[in-house]
């Protein structure tokens, strides 16, 4: 095993593979743990904030603009210009930073790429350091594969990179500081900086980053204080680092133009987070007895609410000169089936139509079959224009009613239950075997998705209006039978792996428990 030479109070734990080294360098960890001493505080104060605030959603509080805050809103500002490689962003791909994908994610001919060590990628240690290889080695151009007789290299022209470090409440157990873990997102994003920002450059693109499950402008503020200092520490002009924000909380979708506000030097616009979003919505009112969403396939970006945060988000950017960029579609290509091929590229077409429609700059997609006819959409709008930041929408007025405004109801069918079972333990068994985002039932499925499935199984159970359209009343009971029925369905599709069993059984609890688990990854971190 190779020895690192690590700075004082530092201890890894995780396996040091030949090759590891060459990214745990002594400077790159000096710089992980200067940001965790000045910065683990603040992050953990912040947690603590959210906590507060559960208690107080819980007990019947509902989210607002904040009063303290209304001078930004109604205050004359523009974030930062966007720096040129930033500028046109009609297509995003994302995935995991798995080697082949990432590959394949340059190549697909979309203009960026969000590459992930959050929600579409399962944090083994090995995933997020060998992600870091392939991430150094895509950027110098060096990164190639050999697999099942097939080649893979890069293109000439390449996707922008855009990288997503994990969200504020995961840690990195593998590395504590003082006797502490330390933040996940920090980590990733240190090391990708310390490594690769000069040579990004001098390559003329940048260090840019997406930003997850922010809650509140503060949290925004902790990753700016974060970059000033990381960019001080590497020799890297203020401003230099650019920063999309995923809003995907309720609370965040209250606070967007202070997010953008407080990031404004750093700032690259908003994303429409749709899939992690709707898991908020669940998860912050999930004891108003009151509080029912349908079946998670009837709940759309043209919902009440979703639409209200959608066209909100892209009015807060275009005001403050920011690109708004539309959430994922989870539709896939469907290779075998024709018919249904057609069904999903069709609404691929209408959701990113709509998108570009709406004023959006562009959007997000999981495959890179789906990159051609998702551009075709933003090109007929756009034309040759990189933005459409001139469309302001004087028309949208987003109320706090409108925000909360949770329709549809209905219908709860059993089939929309045994759905987000069948999910559930499909997911949690591939994240626990190391694959954070899986094609299930068509459909792509990553951390947010399966979030979803498992919060509304919960909140069926204990919602007044959990019935199902037949009339029964959604039960822990009746999730219980259903659970190994699936678990047969799950193994006959994905085979016979020990994590579906273990998977089964976590779904069972997280879905039947009295207490509601923040983040199922939370957990299942333990476990891996």
């Amino acid at each position: 095993m190779t020895q690192l030479t690590l700075p004082a109070g530092m201890q890894i734990s995780g396996e040091i593979k030949p090759g590891y080294e060459q990214i745990l360098t002594p400077d790159a960890l000096a710089l992980v743990a200067k940001l965790s001493r000045a910065f683990e505080t603040r992050r953990q104060e912040l947690l603590a904030v959210r906590a507060e605030r559960v208690k107080r959603l819980d007990a019947g509080e509902r989210p607002d603009f904040l009063p303290e805050t209304a001078a930004i809103r109604s205050g004359d500002w523009k974030i930062a210009p966007i720096p040129k490689a930033l500028e046109c962003r009609r297509v995003e791909i994302t995935g995991p930073v798995e080697r082949k994908m990432v590959i394949n994610a340059f190549n697909s001919g979309a203009d960026s790429y969000m590459t992930d060590f959050e929600d579409s990628n399962s944090p083994v240690w090995d995933n997020q350091i060998s992600g870091q290889i392939n991430l150094s080695d895509a950027i110098r151009r060096t990164i190639s594969l050999e697999q099942n007789g097939k080649s893979y290299k890069l293109n000439d022209k390449i996707a922008t990179l855009v990288v997503r470090p994990r969200g504020w409440h995961l840690d990195e157990k593998h590395v504590t500081i003082d006797g502490k873990r330390i933040s996940g997102g920090i980590f990733d994003f240190a090391l990708f900086l310390f490594h690769n920002a000069k040579e990004q450059l001098a390559r003329g693109a940048g260090p840019y980053f997406y930003l997850p499950k922010m809650e509140s402008h503060l949290e925004a503020r902790l990753w700016n204080d974060i970059f000033v200092m990381a960019q001080n520490e590497i020799g890297l002009p203020q401003g230099t680092i650019k920063a999309t924000v995923l809003i995907e909380t309720i609370t965040a979708a209250f606070e967007m133009e202070e997010i953008l506000y407080e990031l404004r030097e750093h700032s690259a616009g908003l994303n429409a987070g749709r899939w992690d979003y709707i898991f908020s919505c669940i998860k912050k009112f999930k004891n108003d007895k009151d509080f029912c969403l349908a079946d998670r396939a009837k709940v759309t970006m043209t919902a009440p609410f979703m639409r209200a945060y959608a066209l909100l988000l892209l009015k807060t950017c275009h005001k403050r000169g920011a690109p708004a960029i539309g959430g994922m579609s989870a539709l896939i290509p469907i290779k075998n089936d024709p018919e249904k091929n057609a069904v999903a590229m069709q609404g691929i077409i209408n959701d990113k139509k709509r998108d570009a429609t709406d004023g959006y700059d562009g959007g997000w997609v999981a495959h890179p079959g789906l990159v051609e006819a998702s551009m075709k959409e933003f090109v007929a709008v756009l034309g040759d224009k990189p933005n459409q930041f001139e469309k302001q929408r004087p028309d949208v007025d987003v109320k706090a009613s409108d925000l909360l405004n949770f329709q549809p109801e209905t219908p709860i069918t059993e089939a929309g239950l045994r759905y987000n079972i069948n999910v559930g333990i499909h997911y949690l068994g591939a994240w626990l075997a190391g694959n954070g985002c899986v094609p299930i039932h068509n459909l792509m499925e990553d951390a947010a998705t399966a979030e979803i499935s498992r919060a509304q199984v919960w909140q069926w159970i204990r919602s007044t209006k959990g019935k199902l359209d037949d009339g029964r009343k959604v039960t822990a009971d009746m999730v219980r039978a259903m659970i190994p029925e699936e678990l047969v369905k799950v193994k006959e599709i994905a085979g016979n792996g020990v994590t579906y069993d273990r998977a089964a059984k976590i779904f069972e609890e997280m879905s039947t428990s009295d207490n509601f688990a923040e983040f199922l990854t939370l957990p299942l971190y333990e476990e891996i």
